[in-house]
């Protein structure tokens, strides 16, 4: 029985790129995706991409283009990625001009088009089409409409079997699902269609592509396991065998470090699911509860009988928009008596955004070691508050324009000289702008992709 097998290399912009060469040279490996974006990368590379027309695309696709692409000539492994991010074309030619350098002439470079609708949102405006918020239910973007500065769709893997039907060696995708660089080699080299009867099948490349798309987060990485993983420094990138049935065996490369069992694998089968029953994707609708995993060896799961439905008639796009700056700073306090110190520098800072009339929408001052990341989850203060030899005050304000977000980013630094005794913080981060979100649905009729295919001469 025919078997494809494909591994992840990368879980996010900035994820390391050791693990994904350690899956080329040892995995024995078909195709390797590289995930690169989140919800709103979009929006800094677009901001990018408008200032200098050939940048917006993720920066590390030129290092792990110089790690990754000379083994992956050498063993035959295709690579597919989501960097090309705000702009797909100015990184195939990145690419290019790598491979380039490297010899690889004949190299083809498929690049997907077509994700990006900021250009368009006037023109879907004269159609009358409308931009619900899916989480406060606005009916349309006229209230943020003239602060816009990305909007993007994310599209399935139509394109990505195109490209890979014409013979590309790699891939780059714009927004492009997460999954979609796993969904559309296996549709490729399976046959997949669009259609009755594959939608079972589908499902199950949707499924087996979320399980593998965050990197190591479902062999050992961020795992509840985290004591059972052995050389936990030596990450290990999890891989995919699968047939022609849909079935899959989720494993990592052998020896030392990262650790693969049912338990790591279900961990992440729910990692940002809202309904287990109905896993929307731009290719098909999965079934994660249907899904059946068995430990079958060390580090090998066996994931079988997945269900799928037909893909959405609408396609997610995220909408990013200017909503002010944040100014941010913290101040230290050293025992005994710290986190009183800190309660106390509160007050103070407080007291001062009166006295200097501050001007902003939002305000969070947190303690760090106490509630930083709880939140008002848990009592406040804690019982072992008083007993904190040293606690930290994280100072953040979100304002409507830069010049006060800079005016009040400075009041921890103020505490250096007037708050208690042994008060000590460092600089003040640099003033930064807030982009909010907005998810919203369009018709995917609305959203054709298309692929190009550059070769390298």
């Amino acid at each position: 029985m025919k078997t494809v097998k494909i591994g992840s290399g990368s879980a996010s912009w900035g994820d390391m790129m050791e693990p994904g060469i350690d899956l080329i040279e040892q995995g024995d490996i078909q195709y390797l995706g590289l995930d690169h974006l989140a919800e709103l990368t979009l929006s800094i590379l677009q901001r990018w991409k408008a200032k200098d027309p050939k940048k917006g695309y993720i920066p590390d696709v030129i290092p792990f283009m110089k790690g990754l692409l000379p083994p992956a000539r050498k063993h035959g492994t295709k690579i597919l990625c989501n960097s090309g991010g705000a702009n797909p074309e100015a990184a195939g030619e990145v690419v290019a001009q790598i491979a380039k350098e490297f010899g690889m002439e004949g190299l083809k470079i498929g690049i997907v088009l077509g994700d990006d609708l900021l250009p368009r949102l006037k023109e879907f405006k004269d159609q009358g089409v409308k931009f619900e918020n899916m989480e406060t239910g606005e009916e349309d973007i006229d209230r943020v409409a003239d602060r816009i500065v990305a909007a993007n769709a994310y599209i399935g893997a139509e394109s990505i079997i195109e490209a890979l039907e014409a013979g590309a060696d790699v891939v780059i995708t714009g927004r492009a699902s997460d999954n979609a660089l796993y969904v559309g080699p296996l549709m490729h080299e399976f046959g997949w269609k669009f259609e009755e009867p594959y939608w079972d099948k589908i499902g199950a490349a949707v499924t087996i592509g979320h399980i593998i798309e965050c990197g190591a987060c479902s062999s050992g990485s961020m795992s509840s396991q985290w004591r059972k993983v052995d050389d936990p420094g030596n990450v290990r990138n999890p891989m995919a065998e699968v047939d022609e049935n849909a079935a899959a065996i989720i494993s990592k490369i052998d020896g030392p470090g990262g650790l693969v069992n049912s338990g790591t694998v279900k961990e992440h089968l729910v990692y940002e699911v809202h309904d287990p029953y109905n896993y929307l994707m731009p290719d098909g609708i999965a079934d994660f509860a249907s899904a059946k995993l068995e430990d079958i060896a060390p580090n090998k799961v066996r994931v079988t009988e997945i269900k799928g439905k037909p893909r959405p008639e609408k396609l997610k796009v995220c909408m990013g928009y200017r909503e002010g700056f944040i100014g941010e700073g913290q101040v230290w306090f050293p025992g005994p008596d710290a986190f009183e110190k800190a309660q106390w520098a509160e007050k103070w800072a407080r007291r001062r955004l009166e006295i200097m009339n501050a001007q902003y929408d939002e305000l969070r001052i947190d303690y760090m070691g106490v509630n930083i990341l709880h939140g008002n989850t848990v009592p406040f203060p804690p019982p072992y508050a008083k007993d904190m030899y040293e606690c930290g005050l994280r100072f953040v304000v979100r304002t409507k324009t830069y010049e006060e977000a800079d005016r009040l980013k400075r009041i921890p630094t103020w505490l250096w000289t007037h708050g208690p005794v042994g008060s000590a913080c460092g600089q003040p981060l640099p003033v930064r702008p807030v982009i909010g979100l907005w998810p919203t649905l369009i018709p995917r009729e609305l959203v054709p992709t298309r692929m190009v295919i550059k070769e390298v001469k």
